[in-house]
């Protein structure tokens, strides 16, 4: 069940961020500070990524690597900068996802330790009630065997005689 609302969740997600993305893309070379400086970032990114090809397919890594024309220097980073975009929110979503079950864990765990503390003061709480029942037992065995089965009797007598004594009167 979960999984089904995440692909859906996160194809909404990827939905929502393409039409931000390609505004971005579009309005990205317009502006002249920001159009140097994401042909900076695009160069860069084009000798790291021409680097670390020629390092997989063993081929010299000291060699010149040209740079791109403006054009496709604004357009790789346009790319760049839209995939970010659409990179930087599904990742806040999943950290999102990640806090909120972090705090519905941590309210699970709060409501366990409620209920295992409650637990043990009604555990202490019977404890308590059986040591006093154990208490009135002892007191009761020791009055019983003091009076002996003649102390009954003679309760039982005494009181059948104030009984008998109170008639004639």
């Amino acid at each position: 069940m979960i999984l089904p609302l995440a692909k859906l969740g996160t194809l909404a997600l990827r939905t929502l961020c393409k039409p931000i993305a390609n505004r971005l893309k579009k309005e990205a070379g317009l502006h002249p500070r920001f159009r140097q400086f994401i042909i900076n970032i695009a160069q860069a990114n084009h000798r790291f990524t021409t680097r670390m090809q020629r390092r997989i397919y063993g081929h010299a890594v000291d060699v010149v690597i040209r740079p791109l024309n403006e054009e496709k220097a604004i357009q790789a980073a346009a790319e760049l900068l839209g995939e970010l975009f659409v990179f930087s929110v599904a990742g806040g979503a999943v950290i999102f996802e990640v806090q909120r079950s972090a705090r519905s864990e941590a309210q699970k765990e709060e409501l366990r330790k409620q209920e295992l503390e409650a637990m043990k003061q009604r555990d202490e709480e019977l404890s308590r009630e059986v040591e006093a029942l154990k208490k009135k037992l002892n007191e009761l065995e020791k009055l019983a065997r003091g009076q002996g089965l003649t102390g009954l009797f003679n309760f039982r007598h005494a009181n059948g005689t104030e009984n008998v004594k109170a008639k004639p009167s």
